[in-house]
Order: C-alpha cells, then sequence, then structure tokens
C-alpha cells in the first residue's frame, strides 16, 4: 500500500509523525511536502495528494492542516476524491465502510497525535462495504459529471 500524504505549515509537526507512524506497519509513504515551518498555502498540497490519488500515483491520501478543513475542500474539488475530515476513529471507520473514502483529512489543532494514530488506524483498518452504499457513491459522482 502507498499512501500520499500532505499539510500545510501547521501540520507538519504532526506529519512527520504521521509518516513514523504508517512506516513502522510497512506502509509506502509519498510526501507532498510541505517541508517547513513557513507559512504556505494548504491547497497547494491538498491539490498534490488529491491528484496523486485520483491519478493513482497512490492507493490513499492523508491530509493535516490546522482543522482538516481547508486541505480536505480542496482534495474534494479533484474528481473521484472523497475526503473526510475526522476527529474520531468511529467516523473514520463509517467513512470507509459506507462513503468509500480514498482521502482522510484530520487537523493538528483539533487532535493530538495519539489520536490521530487511532483514527488512521480506524479507517485503514476499516473496507467498504458495497451494497446500498455503492449506488450513492454512484450518485456522487454522477454529480461530478453534471
Amino acid at each position: 500500500m502507498k499512501i500520499a500524504i500532505g499539510c500545510d505549515h501547521v501540520g507538519i509537526e504532526q506529519k512527520d509523525l504521521v509518516i513514523k507512524h504508517l512506516e513502522s506497519k510497512g506502509i509506502e509513504i509519498e510526501d507532498f511536502g510541505t517541508h517547513s515551518t513557513e507559512r504556505t498555502d494548504y491547497p497547494k498540497y491538498g491539490l498534490a495528494v488529491a491528484n496523486a490519488v485520483a491519478n493513482q500515483q497512490a492507493d490513499l491520501g492523508i491530509l493535516i492542516c490546522g482543522t482538516g478543513v481547508g486541505i480536505s475542500l480542496t482534495a474534494n474539488k479533484v474528481k473521484g476524491i472523497r475526503a473526510v475530515v475526522c476527529s474520531d476513529p468511529y467516523t473514520a471507520a463509517l467513512s470507509k465502510e459506507h462513503n468509500n473514502t480514498n482521502i482522510l483529512a484530520f487537523g493538528s489543532r483539533v487532535v493530538g497525535i495519539e489520536l490521530a494514530k487511532m483514527i488512521i488506524d480506524s479507517w485503514l483498518g476499516a473496507e467498504f462495504e458495497g451494497g446500498r452504499h455503492q449506488g450513492r457513491i454512484d450518485m456522487i459522482a454522477a454529480i461530478e459529471e453534471a
């Protein structure tokens, strides 16, 4: 499995810890930055990760900014992306099971690193259930085509 990861300057410290956590599980990482605490704009990194996932350069993506909101809004503008902001493991798991999310976002100002690891593990451990949920995913995809 390969995960694309990106953050703005607010999320850099947490991003580095998340990378270590994922690598300890044998997951390959592609880091799209930022690589500095110098102020930067989150849309750059949200777009880079979303494009990597949409183009199948990575299987999944993880995004981090102050709240997770702005960077996930950016990612969701890319066709085929279903990014979710999560602050708890339950929502993370259900987002994958019901919505087949392919990008997880969270805020470094909202969740600490240990909770972030639990959210990530819950999300990665969940599987899309298909069935009645597939019809809803198809509806979302149709909106992208409108």
